[in-house]
């Protein structure tokens, strides 16, 4: 669609010198409002591009659905009021597989609640949480903190549209077996990220996630955390802090959660077992031959 970055004519002030006018490159913010079978469900700010697998992660996450092939079509709708003229690529209307439940008008209570007001403490964290189909527990996933402390770097030389930017958020999944980055999207807001990311997996048969690490740009907020369990992901990284409710939703659902991953430092929060040390996997050896 071409509406990811914006020029825009910026005062540019250095202190001892003379201010001076010059264009800048923003990132585009626009609302998206998703829609299943022409009923409204929610709206999000985003940056425009993979709005399918925007929609698509996002459904997953809040458990409407379960698979990509759940989702049987997408279509892009006229703005509020246009009667579909005018397209403004700012309505999506998703179609869902025959059998597949309509989301309730619980759902759409729980995404407006979550998204405006946030949560805090035990009695939010239930009512909010959505449970999982998929066991993270299990996952015998394992990676060498040298792996790990790649992909941060392997993160930042794909964004692309950060470079131009500085203002968008990213989120990638990483083969916890290669450390091969296998899928990266940006976007203004850190959970659209990684409901493009999961959405990307599912629509790719990619889901559930097992032995993946879900990487992201900022902090890690209960949110992000639930949409990484609700994807079968049993990892997920950050350059930054974790909230409170996400570590305890991690220590929960037996997922590893990792921050402050920065150079060869890094913080593991919950399930520390998976990520190998020279020493832990040295003794692993020798307990082995």
């Amino acid at each position: 669609m071409g509406r990811i970055t914006q020029r825009r004519p910026v005062t540019r002030i250095t202190l001892g010198a003379e201010p001076r006018r010059r264009p800048d490159t923003l990132a585009v913010e626009e609302p998206l409002e998703i829609r299943v079978a022409g009923e409204p469900l929610s709206v999000t700010m985003r940056t425009p591009g993979h709005d399918v697998e925007l929609a698509t992660g996002f459904l997953l996450s809040e458990g409407a659905i379960r698979a990509g092939s759940d989702v049987v079509g997408a279509i892009h709708c006229g703005g509020p009021g246009t009667g579909g003229a005018d397209n403004t690529y700012n309505v999506l209307d998703i179609a869902l597989a025959p059998g597949v439940p309509l989301p309730g008008a619980e759902m759409a209570r729980r995404v407006y609640m979550t998204s405006s007001c946030g949560v805090c403490g035990k009695a939010s964290i239930d009512a909010v949480r959505t449970e999982s189909v998929y066991d993270v527990s299990t996952d015998p996933l394992e990676i060498d903190a040298a792996m790990l402390a790649t992909f941060p770097d392997a993160l930042r030389a794909q964004q692309e549209v950060f470079d131009k930017t500085g203002g968008l958020h990213a989120a990638a999944l990483f083969d916890g077996r290669t450390g091969e980055l296998i899928v990266l999207r940006e976007d203004v807001g850190r959970h659209n990220a990684v409901d493009k990311v999961v959405g990307w997996a599912a629509m790719n048969d990619h889901v559930p996630l097992a032995g993946h690490i879900l990487m992201v740009s900022g902090r890690v907020a209960f949110e992000l955390a639930q949409k990484a369990a609700m994807a079968g992901i049993p990892m997920i990284a950050a350059v930054s802090a974790p909230s409170s409710l996400a570590v305890e939703l991690a220590a929960e659902a037996g997922m590893t959660l990792v921050g402050f991953l920065r150079g060869d430092r890094m913080n593991v929060y919950a399930g520390a077992q998976r990520v190998l040390t020279p020493e832990v996997s040295s003794t692993r050896h020798e307990l082995v031959t």
